[in-house]
């Protein structure tokens, strides 16, 4: 090894010379070869010093290991290519062909064009809520709030010259709002919130907040008023206001006729898609649809059936011919006749579990809810 490096030593001096009366070509020659020298000379010192050291007992042979050299990224994972993709996206300049599959592209292939890590997305089924919460009429009060109802007006009355009138006595009652608290939580493991990705995290929060919607909604249809507030369906219709059958034209003209003149400004239908396509098929004697859907200026759906809007939820059954009898699959209501008091807002918290380490991702509030004028419901109920 003394030998090569008295050769490089050598050959350096000989360049040195030579530089004086080199031209362009011969200096860039030179230059190249002494870059190789200089690298071949730090490499020979290396292995000089390392025997060096052996010889005195200062390094065993199995101490000497081979540089651990790390397997470069490949395909759509690496670090290069993500750039690339980034330039096309932001800059229009097209992916390297080096960088490409020599392959003909398939429709199998397109998920790959993508850089893996962009695809940061959990697929979930999604569920339908969110239709009722914006018609109802909303308040956030102290529990105990007590709104006041009367069902008694006073009458006026014609009189002769110089007569007078009964006296008549107004009288009220109220309908009282409580507390029910609606909680709900997701824990993960401590190794999982560690490792998970962020959308991870944003997938849970989403969760809960479309649990805790659904539940709200759930209750304003259908709650029995002892654990959650009281839904609409489990109030008692007026007089004449509960009717049996199925969805027919006929059927839809007595709800309609069944929906007191005072209350009919507001009133929407309410029942699911099914049923809804049920009446789609009807028509009346002029051969006119019952039912029919519109779209809007934004271009979504709107339904109505004779005339009146249609609001669509999945909290109530659909329409079958064996369906259970005395089961409600539709009905007329104003949604701004019912309350939904939360006078503690839905708060999202993250805390730890000390006895298991899990990390804890809850949300809860408190509400109540009640119709405070039952006129405007009309139910249709199998029979």
């Amino acid at each position: 090894m003394e030998k090569r490096l008295n050769e490089i030593n050598t050959r350096k001096m000989e360049i040195r010379s030579a530089i004086e009366t080199a031209n362009a070509e011969q200096l860039a020659a030179f230059q190249t070869e002494l870059a190789a020298l200089e690298a071949e000379e730090r490499s020979v010192k290396e292995k000089m010093e390392i025997a060096s050291k052996i010889n005195v007992g200062e390094v065993r042979v199995a101490q000497i290991v081979k540089p651990q050299v790390t397997k470069p990224e490949t395909g759509t994972d690496s670090m290069e290519y993500r750039k690339a993709f980034m330039n096309y996206v932001l800059r229009g300049v097209e992916v390297p062909m080096e960088l490409r599959t020599d392959y003909t592209t398939a429709t199998t292939d397109i998920g790959t064009v993508i850089p893996a890590p962009v695809m940061e997305k959990i697929v979930e089924k999604l569920e339908a809520t969110g239709m009722l919460l914006p018609l109802v009429t909303r308040t956030a009060y102290k529990g105990g709030l007590a709104i006041p109802t009367s069902a008694v007006k006073p009458t006026a009355t014609w009189v002769n010259q110089s007569a007078g009138s009964a006296k008549q006595k107004k009288t009220t009652s109220s309908v009282t709002f409580g507390y029910f608290k609606l909680r709900c939580a997701v824990a993960v493991s401590l190794e999982v919130d560690n490792m998970a990705l962020p959308v991870f995290e944003s997938a849970i929060i989403s969760n809960i907040v479309e649990a805790m919607t659904k539940a709200l909604e759930q209750a304003i249809i259908s709650g029995l008023g002892s654990a959650s507030p009281k839904g609409v369906l489990a109030e008692t219709p007026a007089t004449g206001q509960a009717l049996t059958g199925t969805p027919t034209w006929a059927k839809a003209v007595e709800a309609e006729g069944a929906l007191p003149i005072e209350y009919e400004a507001d009133a929407v239908w309410c029942m699911t898609k099914k049923t809804f396509m049920a009446f789609v098929g009807e028509t009346d004697d002029a051969g006119q649809p019952v039912a029919r859907i519109n779209y809007g200026i934004a271009g979504r759906p709107e339904r109505f059936l004779l005339g009146r809007p249609v609001v669509l939820c999945n909290y109530l059954d659909s329409y079958a011919s064996d369906l259970t009898s005395g089961k409600c699959w539709a009905f007329l209501f104003n949604f701004k006749d019912y309350v939904l008091n939360t006078n503690y807002q839905m708060t999202m918290k993250k805390y730890e579990d000390n006895d298991t380490e899990d990390q804890v991702t809850k949300a809860v509030m408190l509400a109540d809810g009640k119709v405070i004028d039952k006129n405007s419901l009309v139910t249709l109920s199998m029979a």
